[in-house]
């Protein structure tokens, strides 16, 4: 049946009818979408570090006066219900690399997912994460504005890598452990192949003091990773550390041995050992505290290596003995101020052209927000 352009179909009121009732229901759900997207909705915090610093390196060799922000950390953290959460954090430092340029370039430092069952105190975390004991020491000892931790420094861990860890807190934090398998290599390089590493850290507090916190008190921890290099090897780390932590006083000694080797590398075995011990106290109620770090490195080396024997004595060298001494101000939660002095000498064979100490002399700042 012919029927004018502007004459209505006889189905037109049928479909208005159907967009209308279609209207009035999603009118209808809105609310309850809304209220579910709420409660759905993660509670997300955002904020960050940065590390700032003036420095003058005093030895003779190669003096340097320099004015330099060597990290700046961006934290964007969102909680979820039923103990979810997940973590974000860019990490923007200064490339010393000369083909790079030399400035500043960004990295992912963490980016991960965690799971908290309700009621459960252990901790599930998957992804580019913290590792077992770089979090752990760097809490007691509270100074990573001066440098990482000697571990860190020294290139036997890292801070961050990719893998699967689980954190567990027992007995009111009288026990504190995590346990991990990761990739080995650190977030800064490369994930590497299918060799992997498991570490696990415990730490025991044996007596309370008025700091409550995992590293509180007067605890005994210990530390192993087995692993193996990309391309194969050995890399086995063991720590033993004891400490004593409260609001005024930290205590800590701490004993590492390291092995080191590349498959079928000739020359490569490598057993290292660190001690260190470390302090702060806190000057009364005042912002000033006093810390102090002392710790002798040997990465000892082998001229031969024969079915994975020890090191003879006569082949190790190139042992480091690091001090740094220094006095803080916290002037307010967000910002503390360092003055100190890091000072590293050196055992070199004869006739090496290393220098035998650098001392440095820092003013450095912590920004958190």
């Amino acid at each position: 049946m012919w029927r004018h352009a502007d004459q209505p179909s006889p189905h037109s009121d049928v479909r208005a009818a159907s967009r209308l009732r279609r209207a009035l229901a999603l009118a209808t759900l809105l609310p309850a979408l809304a209220l579910g997207a709420r409660q759905a909705r993660a509670q997300v915090t955002a904020g960050g570090v940065i590390y700032a610093q003036w420095s003058a390196q005093l030895d003779s060799l190669s003096p340097a006066n320099n004015i330099d922000v060597t990290r700046a950390y961006v934290n964007v953290i969102a909680r979820f219900a039923g103990g979810f959460s997940t973590r974000i954090t860019g990490d923007v430092y200064h490339d010393a690399d000369a083909t790079a340029g030399g400035g500043m370039v960004e990295r992912l430092k963490f980016a991960y997912g965690a799971w908290s069952p309700p009621g459960s105190p252990l901790t599930v975390r998957l992804g580019l994460t913290l590792t077992a004991w770089e979090d752990y020491e760097d809490q007691l000892w509270d100074y990573r504005m001066q440098s990482p931790d000697i571990m860190d420094r020294s290139g036997y861990t890292s801070s961050s890598d990719f893998g699967l860890a689980v954190d567990g807190n027992l007995g009111a934090g009288n026990l504190d452990f995590t346990a991990m398998a990761f990739n080995g290599e650190g977030y800064s390089k490369l994930p590497g192949d299918q060799h992997k590493d498991f570490a696990a850290r415990a730490s025991l507090r044996l007596l309370g003091s008025d700091d409550a916190s995992r590293v509180g008190g007067l605890r005994l921890t210990g530390y192993g990773q087995l692993g193996a290099p990309t391309g194969g090897g050995i890399r086995n780390r063991f720590i033993a550390l004891a400490s004593y932590r409260s609001k005024h006083l930290t205590l800590a000694a701490e004993y590492v041995a390291t092995r080191d080797s590349l498959k079928n590398t000739a020359n490569s075995l490598k057993d290292g050992r660190i001690l260190e011990g470390f302090g702060v106290l806190h000057l009364g109620a005042s912002p000033v505290a006093l810390m102090g770090l002392l710790a002798v490195i040997n990465p000892t080396t082998c001229t031969t290596y024969v079915g994975g024997t020890d090191c003879p004595l006569a082949a190790r060298y190139d042992t480091r003995t690091v001090m740094i001494a220094g006095v803080s101000y916290q002037a307010s939660a967000s910002f503390r101020l360092l003055a100190d002095v890091d000072r590293t000498t050196y055992q070199t064979p004869a006739g090496a052209a290393a220098p035998r100490s650098t001392t440095v002399v820092l003013l450095q700042t912590q920004f958190v927000y």
